[in-house]
């Protein structure tokens, strides 16, 4: 912290002569991609631990190219497929590996379906003798190589089928698959949103058996959502999707067996199993990994399928007063004994349990979080991780030994660290950021840090950043209802101490979550920037509930969504008006989805406090959103109605004084422009005077073609016209 008070004062002097011969940010510029940085995409390890292979795309020649490289020498080693060679495939959207490296999977076109599902086409290439094969003539979901490489399983139409590559044989074996009824290996839209995955079958390690969950959405009340389009009758897109307190899929756990051709169920009864949120086989052929959890979410158990008989075993169970998250950090070592990360000491931390869930070390410990698990090297007895041990706005990459001794800080400076590991952990490529650095790569030593080379670094966009009006995030705390909340503030360049401005707060403030961050800029930093030189100031401040600054401090709100983090953002508003530069007759808040709830709430309960407020795509009622979501952090409205309705916007439209501004899509298949149809009949009926606008056809993001554009025109108009 100390760095940035020391380089602020020096960038507003140096600000200060040069500025008037500096442009200002546009919203054009940002929708063309102007500002967009330079990455290394869909990059993968490879198993020689010397090299690396990335998707590129030739503009020129319109080409896909899945290129290697080496390491230590940058240089290109080998082009895997250029798509220009290959009359079949036009784009390379991603690819997969098979285990031995010998085939890829690729992926020529997707459609989305949800946030992470798609439909799509899908080739094999064989890396030997250069064959294509089209997995299907369907558009297909989620397909994946067996262990040796030979077949591919996937799903289509909510079934499961296996095709085997050589022979091209494709066979199917689940066949009660039916849309908004049965779902067999795919999951169906909460637990794909809310649990994160989108696969829900696995290949065991000789590539014989393939575990399965069954999704029986029958009983789950469907919505449903009119597409205008562009014909004359608009069409209606019906789905299943369980609001707080409503009927869930029932699911099942099933076991293929590929040379019996026979399917087993897997008796979980003697467990809180109402959701399966992971399935994995362990490093035994026979033993599946997975994990169970009540409804309310206050209980994860680890069970151990053995699947000679379906016999299972309670591996090891966490509790929470409040709710355990579930994560990818699941790691099985030669010997099955795996590593799994907890809350249960009050911050994330790793340990490292043995095959029968007896606790054998815990791996980190301290007051900071591990926000990442990378892996485990057997050679060396390392686990890399990231965490925020130089700070909660911060994240640096780290090793330790599996026993918890011989920490090494491998990339720790203040800013964003971020590493990929090849796949023998001998190296690693480190990704660098922070307010004032955009995303930089660098390849470097995996035992002590060190730099090796320069990979690849954005200089371009800072040279040509360096012509326009930036101004400098200046981090600090701000003590609010007891706690030291982490704040950044953004001021105009040519800011005078002896005026005053008016102020913008922004936040998102959702369970876990983190806007500020000393991290590259998004999209709405360079919107926010845009705002400070028309001579506002930008405010984001993370209250209570908000992430990585331990367990207690982010699940303080439960039960009470909304209540304690609008008193925070209130009440900040109210500390930063009283400073001398702040107006405090001119404060206004934003947000979008959680952020754009909060910024309802805020508006309505802070009335006399904030004299606008945007929201984007918001939660208006807790009732209208999901049950796995929402009933994690609110239990259902049955258990808590007051939870639910007191710290609902809806219910605090009476006391709206100030200027409002509502915005929503009306395809959004996950905030439903339910929530602010209802929110607007409560504001018409208080006759209340508002704004608000509708974007056809638009889901959750809302963009698409000038859409944001348009929006975030939209925004900047509101706020220049009365803030």
């Amino acid at each position: 912290m100390r760095f940035y008070k020391a380089i602020i004062p020096l960038l507003l002097l140096f600000t200060s002569v040069v500025y008037p011969q500096l442009k200002t940010i546009s919203l054009e510029e940002i929708w063309d991609g102007e500002f967009r940085t330079q990455s290394l995409e869909r990059l993968h390890s490879l198993q020689n631990g010397n090299q690396y292979s990335v998707l590129n795309y030739d503009r020129s020649n319109r080409a896909s190219t899945i290129d290697v490289y080496d390491y230590n020498t940058a240089e290109k080693v080998i082009t895997l497929i250029n798509s220009a060679d290959l009359d079949e495939i036009d784009q390379i959207v991603s690819y997969t590996f098979s285990i031995d490296e010998k085939k890829l999977l690729i992926a020529t076109s997707l459609k989305s379906i949800y946030r992470r599902s798609t439909l799509g086409k899908y080739y094999v290439f064989d890396l030997e003798d250069k064959n294509l094969t089209l997995v299907s003539d369907n558009e297909i979901q989620e397909p994946k190589f067996s262990p040796d490489g030979s077949k591919i399983a996937y799903g289509y139409q909510n079934n499961l089928f296996i095709k085997n590559i050589s022979s091209g044989e494709k066979f199917q074996f689940t066949f009660d698959g039916k849309k908004n009824h049965i779902i067999n290996g795919i999951t169906d839209w909460v637990y794909e949103e809310e649990f994160a995955f989108v696969r829900a079958f696995d290949w065991n390690a000789t590539g014989d058996k393939i575990a399965y969950i069954r999704f029986d959405e029958t009983e789950v009340p469907e919505f449903s959502m009119d597409v205008y389009g562009s014909d004359l009758y608009p069409k209606q897109e019906v789905f299943k999707y369980p609001k707080a307190g409503e009927k869930n899929a029932e699911v099942s756990l099933h076991i293929y067996d590929l040379k019996s051709g026979k399917t087993s169920p897997v008796d979980l009864s003697n467990y809180e199993s109402y959701y399966i949120p992971r399935l994995e086989w362990t490093n035994e052929k026979n033993i599946l990994s997975v994990q169970l959890t009540n409804r309310k979410q206050n209980q994860l158990q680890l069970v151990f399928v053995d699947a000679t008989n379906n016999s299972t075993k309670r591996i090891l169970t966490e509790t929470d007063a409040a709710y355990v998250d579930v994560t990818n950090d699941l790691t099985f070592l030669e010997d099955n004994s795996f590593i799994w990360t907890s809350e249960k000491s009050g911050w994330n931390h790793i340990y490292h349990y043995d095959k029968t869930g007896k606790l054998r070390d815990q791996i980190t410990n301290g007051n900071w979080e591990v926000t990442r698990y990378y892996g485990f090297d057997e050679n060396t007895n390392s686990v890399f991780y990231q965490s925020t041990e130089n700070g909660s706005i911060n994240r640096g990459v780290y090793s330790v030994k599996l026993n918890g001794n011989g920490k090494t800080a491998l990339a720790a400076s203040p800013g964003r660290n971020e590493a990929s590991f090849s796949a023998d952990f001998s190296l690693f490529i480190h990704t660098f950021s922070d307010t004032t650095t955009p995303p930089a790569y660098t390849l470097r030593n995996a035992s002590s840090g060190k730099k090796i080379r320069v990979i690849k670094e954005n200089t371009d966009l800072t040279k040509k950043l360096n012509n326009y009006k930036i101004s400098p995030k200046e981090f600090s705390t701000i003590s609010i209802n007891g706690e030291a909340l982490n704040m950044y503030l953004i001021k105009p360049l040519d800011f005078d101490p002896e005026k005053q401005y008016p102020m913008l707060m922004f936040q998102y403030s959702g369970p876990g979550s983190q806007s500020v961050s000393n991290s590259w800029n998004g999209t709405n930093d360079y919107w926010h920037q845009m705002l400070a030189q028309q001579g506002y100031i930008i405010a984001c401040v993370d209250g209570r509930g908000t992430g990585l600054k331990g367990r207690d401090f982010k699940k303080m709100t439960q039960k009470e969504l909304g209540k304690y983090e609008t008193i925070d953002q209130i009440d900040a508003a109210k500390e930063l008006g009283s400073r001398s530069y702040i107006d405090a007759s001119r404060i206004g808040i934003w947000g979008w989805s959680y952020g754009g709830f909060m910024s309802s709430n805020a508006l309505f309960q802070g009335a006399d406090t904030f004299a606008l407020a945007i929201a984007v795509a918001p939660v208006t009622s807790w009732r209208f959103y999901d049950t796995i979501y929402t009933e994690r952090y609110m239990l259902t409205p049955q258990e808590n109605p007051s939870g639910y309705d007191d710290n609902s916007p809806i219910s605090h439209v009476d006391k709206l004084k100030g200027k409002y501004l509502l915005v929503h899509g009306s395809a959004d298949d996950n905030v439903h422009v339910q929530n602010t149809t209802r929110l607007v009949e409560e504001l018409v009926q208080a006759n209340k005077e508002f704004e608000w606008a509708i974007y056809p056809d638009k889901n959750h993001g809302i963009y698409g073609g000038n859409t944001r554009l348009h929006l975030y025109n939209k925004m900047t108009k509101f706020i220049l016209e009365n803030l």
